[in-house]
């Protein structure tokens, strides 16, 4: 069966959000074309993981002799979006992921495809008959610009959950903390 592919091109919007209070956050990455829209649910960490990845992409090209392409060291103001997260509906939980970089139309590639059930049996007729289960990914093409934005964006997102403890490391939260130090 083929793959149903949701591909953006040259997106409107591409931002990490989340869904929730501090400490009961879910995480979406939501791409956002025209009328399109596609929202998929991430881990905390692989939105981390997501923007530190993209910035060492970018930086790394800045370095580049001879570069061709105009990468921004910062966010440029104009793609700042602190904006919240337009309607969500799911379309996948996030499993794995790939980062790369497309020289001939100057963008970084995000790739997501769906958390598999290493279970699930090869057979066709586990699928539904509406094509519900029909396997599925998320392409996404961002120029360097947008990803320098995306990334400013996410770090902040992530970094706007529970405190954590000073003593002990561990997050607080919003009902209180019980400190367990760390045996000496």
């Amino acid at each position: 069966m083929p793959t149903r592919v949701h591909e953006f091109a040259w997106p409107d919007r591409v931002v990490v959000g989340t869904i929730g209070l501090p400490g009961a956050r879910t995480f979406y990455l939501q791409v956002r074309a025209g009328t399109q829209i596609v929202s998929i649910a991430l881990e905390k960490q692989q939105s981390a993981l997501l923007a530190e990845k993209i910035d060492e992409i970018l930086d790394q090209l800045i370095t580049v002799e001879g570069n061709p392409f105009s990468v921004p060291t910062s966010t440029p103001i104009e793609l700042v979006d602190n904006d919240q997260l337009e309607a969500v509906q799911e379309q996948f939980r996030t499993g794995a992921m790939s980062l790369g970089w497309d020289p001939t139309t100057a963008q970084v590639l995000i790739e997501a495809y769906p958390i598999t059930d290493v279970d699930a049996d090869d057979n066709d007729e586990s699928l539904d008959e509406d094509g519900a289960n029909e396997p599925e990914m998320l392409l996404v093409r961002m120029p360097v610009g947008t990803a320098r934005a995306f990334a400013k964006r996410t770090r902040e997102v992530v970094g706007a959950g529970r405190p954590m403890c000073p003593l002990c490391g561990y997050p607080i939260d919003a009902d209180g903390h019980i400190c367990t130090l760390p045996e000496v």
